[in-house]
């Protein structure tokens, strides 16, 4: 029984390791494409690797190193406001320093380990690169130029650079830092929320202020508004009849008043005035007597 327990112990310890190296699918049956583009169809690719050829000015390697960068939303917790990163923002090796990158994606998204700058001759447009799909691990390796330089590293997917996740690597000295890399260099544009407060309280005041002057307003509106609409309707209904009216008689006022002076013009309108007064009387004046004749009148028998 002894020797069974011990066993079973034993067995786990072993397999713990095991298990912890198969936590990340490994790329590493990449087919190749030509100039040192490894690609599977699993989301994994390398781009740009050079594990035998020395650029120019490099006498011999350096120095063999290997490193592991990890990238993922975790990363970017220190950094506020950014919302992806790597575990390490700053690198720094010897000229021709033979690298090997082993880099491991944490998130569930694609994600990349970009360097740029790289001479042409020896790097299909200047860069090394690798991508890697989901959680899952690739490896790439490039001999890094002699001189001084600071090279841009970073992820190229849509604002993933943007939101956080960029690095500079330095080739001996380095030629300088490159801006915004979270945590070592300031960011070439500020996030600035100082207005935030003061513009939400300016709303909630304003809220407030119109929510307690609603019904107000709406209790006093209401008789006001109601005789101005009305008196408006009547003016604009007058003003479309008279329009009309006056539409109808312009051909036949232009012919009448053609040839007269503004007096004669004047002394005719007076004129018709006068006679639609007097018409108007003897209408008032006939429809009265009618009245009161019919008033006079006897019932037949009474």
């Amino acid at each position: 029984m002894v020797k069974l327990l011990s066993v079973a112990i034993i067995s786990f310890l072993f397999s713990v390791p095991a298990m912890a190296a198969e936590e990340y699918e490994e790329h590493n049956s990449l087919m190749s494409h030509g100039d040192g583009h490894l690609m599977d169809m699993g989301g994994g690719m390398v781009m740009g690797q050079n594990a035998d050829t020395l650029p120019g000015g490099c006498e011999e390697i350096s120095e063999t190193k290997e490193i592991t960068v990890r990238a993922g939303h975790k990363y970017a917790e220190k950094f506020p406001g950014r919302m992806f990163a790597f575990d390490t923002q700053e690198f720094n090796f010897k000229p021709c320093t033979k690298l090997t990158v082993h880099f491991i994606n944490d998130d569930n998204i694609r994600h990349q380990w970009m360097m740029h700058g790289l001479p042409k001759y020896l790097y299909p447009k200047g860069m090394f690169h690798l991508e890697v799909t989901g959680p899952a691990k690739i490896s790439g390796t490039l001999i890094l130029p002699p001189g001084d330089k600071t090279y841009l590293v970073h992820c190229d997917i849509a604002q993933h650079m943007e939101k956080g996740m960029k690095a500079q690597l330095k080739v001996g000295k380095g030629d300088g830092d490159l801006p915004s890399i979270p945590g070592v260099t300031d960011y070439a544009i500020q996030d600035d929320y100082s207005g935030i407060q003061s513009i939400t309280a300016a709303a909630v005041a304003g809220n407030a202020g119109a929510q307690t002057a609603a019904p107000v307003a709406a209790t006093k509106s209401v008789p006001a508004v109601a005789p101005e609409q009305k008196d408006e309707s009547m003016i604009s209904g007058m003003t479309v009849i008279g329009l009309a009216i006056g539409l109808l008689l312009a051909p036949f006022l232009a012919r009448k008043f053609k040839g007269m002076s503004a007096s004669e013009i004047v002394t005719y309108i007076f004129d018709l005035l006068r006679s639609a007064i007097e018409l108007i009387v003897k209408f008032l004046s006939d429809l009265v007597k009618l009245v009161i004749s019919s008033k006079n009148k006897t019932l037949p028998g009474s």
